[in-house]
């Protein structure tokens, strides 16, 4: 247990060193400074480790754009596979086919409950994504300008709905304030926005910059994430993302697991620092085109946040979702073990 402590502890250390560089990912194991946590009884060294290839899933979106410049690296020491849908994940992490994997925040917390603890969040990934699109002559300050508004946006009774909720009431407002238009996907609230030039919206991204590109006097007014900040009275934020590990590989691969907070972190790093060739890589991964991965990488606050930065950001997000609907989240909030070490 002492060598897992220490492990994970590095984990983390090693994370947020990382955050810091923008060098394009280790392509080699010689070319990767080693990284040590030292005690009286056990040391563990950051490294590749021979015959070992983590299996990594993620989402297609802003969740696996991060993680762009690692999967088209030369590294073999990872299998990095793409899904449409979160539901195609769960499975393959439950039975083991799956280490470590970039998944929804309340997901995550779900899957926790669902495993009875089997999984940790090693670090968030990805923030807010959601943006406020409105017609190109509306500035916003904060949400009381969406009084008297028609909205067009996705996710009925998911997160999109439980964030805007929670940020509408924390700026004294009721739902009826305004008029809120579900549709079941991105693309049919772009179509609604180009029929009713007059209307608002809540995208996520990459949608929100395709439509400010496509549809002409429109533009971002706000950014849900940014609200969240505001109002915040906790230091929770809006998060998106989170990467989990199963704890019996972490256990059993403290090693690799140290190697991965490297490569990831250093991945995103260099996305966040290289947008216009990020955004290459992330078109040949079938994500998104790299016009809209170009413009869309600065408003999709990709991160590698850690420790007890990550727990406080996404216990105050979970708490907020909690309180819209449990089972949204597991039906319970997850206990301090969730967290990591």
């Amino acid at each position: 247990m002492k060598k897992r402590l220490l492990a994970l502890a590095a984990f983390l250390a090693l994370t947020l060193a990382g955050c810091g560089q923008s060098a394009q990912p280790q392509q080699e194991e010689a070319s990767t400074p080693p990284a040590t946590t030292e005690a009286t009884e056990t040391e563990v060294t950051a490294g590749y480790e021979d015959g070992l290839v983590t299996q990594v899933a993620s989402l297609k979106g802003p969740t696996s754009m991060g993680l762009s410049a690692l999967m088209t690296s030369e590294n073999e020491h990872y299998e990095f596979n793409i899904y449409a849908a979160a539901d195609e994940i769960v499975p393959l992490v439950v039975k083991g086919e799956v280490d470590i994997a970039l998944v929804p925040a309340n997901l995550a917390a779900t899957l926790y409950q669902k495993t009875n603890g089997a999984i940790e969040v090693a670090n968030i990934n990805t923030l807010s994504v959601l943006q406020v699109v409105t017609p190109g002559d509306v500035e916003m300050s904060d949400l009381t300008a969406l009084k008297g508004k028609t909205i067009y946006m996705t996710g009925k009774g998911t997160t999109p709905e439980a964030s805007l909720r929670y940020l509408v009431e924390k700026n004294g407002m009721s739902w009826d304030d305004m008029t809120v238009e579900f549709k079941t996907e991105a693309t049919e609230v772009v179509s609604a926005l180009q029929t009713d030039p007059t209307a608002f919206a809540v995208l996520p991204e990459p949608f929100a910059t395709v439509a400010i590109q496509q549809l002409d006097n429109r533009h971002i007014a706000l950014s849900l994430g940014d609200e969240w900040d505001r109002v915040s009275d906790n230091g929770s934020q809006l998060v998106t993302g989170v990467t989990i590990v199963r704890k019996e590989f972490a256990e059993a691969h403290p090693a690799a697991m140290l190697q991965f907070a490297a490569d990831a972190a250093e991945s995103v790093a260099y996305v966040n620092g290289h947008p216009e060739d990020a955004a290459t890589k992330i078109e040949s991964l079938d994500i998104v085109k790299a016009p809209i991965a170009k413009l869309a990488i600065p408003r999709c606050n990709l991160v590698c946040m850690t420790g007890e930065e990550m727990r406080t950001a996404l216990s105050g997000y979970l708490d907020a979702l909690y309180t819209f609907d449990p089972q949204m989240i597991g039906g319970k909030l997850p206990d301090d073990a969730f967290y990591g070490a």
